[in-house]
């Protein structure tokens, strides 16, 4: 049997292996695999319920064009594929002898792939006539993104008592009034000394029906899969933390105002920093006027992002975005530092999070 030569590294030598009771060939030196024709197939069904005849080649993205890499078993140029349909880790296929090469690292991708197809359908399925009417009626964004394991309580108790707070002490002038003087953060107060726990109990409390409805939606949209990663312990305490964090940061930039300020979007934009850094290929649907238009996790936090920078910038308008930006920016960071530890935990996390070209090439 000829040696095998690895196609990224070009002069060493594949080893024989075994995989999912397959024979493969791996490069010791960079990890790259390389799939003996219907290899990949082969082993997909041994670990999924796809049929043994369905050849997985079906569920590729569009063509990438020619590869710089050659097949190890005819030396032809390989050509790129995307695994699944926008769904961007790199595959490359030989069309003459239907070989197949992969990082090691991306293993996993191929053995989960039915499972990640399952996972994706819901990320990148056309907008149903359902979503377009609900988007219609309320020009609310839609979120796409993998399904929760496990019911999201925390979530779900925050919103139910977010609600009730609201409901306790705002059809009430006089409760109102009160509520207000005792529970929301001002700036000016705190700066003396008083009324420090305003800090985090003005994210409990809001200003308007609109403003509560749009803050819940928010919160459970996102809030659900950050506490399917985090636990549910864990999700409050990083929800308390941002919330918390907004209210100083809107006390540092508003230090010297007597305006309260009241409202969970500070402690959801945190939600949003943390958002993005572990689910940022999610979906999300937008309603202009009546165009509906899906855009990536990361688009819509730019814009979002742009809009709070466009604000703290411009006239005082009542929405205190220096709580916004404070509370994205502590998301952010805590996203990057637990980063590791989901994704550890998470492997579909980190399958759906692949950079679009794992081969240095």
């Amino acid at each position: 049997m000829a040696t095998k030569i690895c196609p990224h590294c070009k002069n060493v030598a594949l080893e024989v292996t075994h995989y999912q009771g397959e024979e493969i060939d791996i490069c010791r030196k960079c990890g790259g695999l390389w799939f003996e024709k219907n290899e990949v197939n082969r082993m997909i069904a041994e670990v999924s319920d796809t049929p043994t005849c369905e050849k997985y080649e079906a569920h590729f993205g569009k063509s990438l064009g020619i590869s710089k890499l050659d097949c190890p078993d005819c030396n032809k140029n390989l050509e790129r594929f995307h695994l699944l349909e926008d769904f961007h880790t790199e595959i490359d296929v030989c069309r003459h002898c239907d070989g197949s090469w992969i990082e090691k690292t991306q293993l996993d991708s191929v053995k989960n792939s039915p499972e990640l197809k399952a996972n994706l359908d819901l990320l990148n399925k056309k907008i149903s006539w359902k979503t377009y009417l609900f988007q219609f009626l309320t020009q609310m964004p839609v979120e796409y993104n993998v399904k929760p394991k496990h019911i999201p309580w925390v979530t779900r108790g925050l919103v139910a008592l977010n609600i009730i707070i609201f409901a306790l002490y705002f059809f009430n002038t006089d409760t109102l009034i009160a509520t207000i003087n005792t529970f929301a953060m001002k700036p000016s107060e705190v700066g003396q000394g008083h009324q420090i726990w305003t800090l985090i109990t003005c994210v409990f409390l809001h200003g308007s029906i609109l403003h509560l409805l749009g803050n819940m939606y928010f919160l459970y949209i996102v809030g659900d899969n950050l506490e399917d990663v985090l636990g549910h312990k864990r999700f409050l305490m990083w929800y308390l933390v941002c919330g918390l964090g907004a209210s100083f940061t809107s006390f540092i930039v508003n230090s010297g105002s007597a305006t309260p300020s009241v409202g969970a979007s500070g402690a959801i934009a945190g939600l949003f920093g943390m958002y993005l850094m572990w689910f940022r290929h999610a979906s999300l649907t937008f309603m202009i006027i009546i165009y509906q238009k899906k855009l990536s996790a990361m688009w819509f936090f730019v814009i979002w992002l742009g809009i709070n920078l466009f604000g703290i910038l411009s006239a005082p308008d009542g929405i205190d975005y220096g709580a916004h930006l404070g509370g994205f920016i502590i998301g952010l960071i805590i996203g990057y530092l637990l980063k590791a530890k989901i994704y550890q935990c998470n492997p579909i996390i980190v399958l759906l999070n692949q950079p679009h070209a794992q081969l240095k090439r």
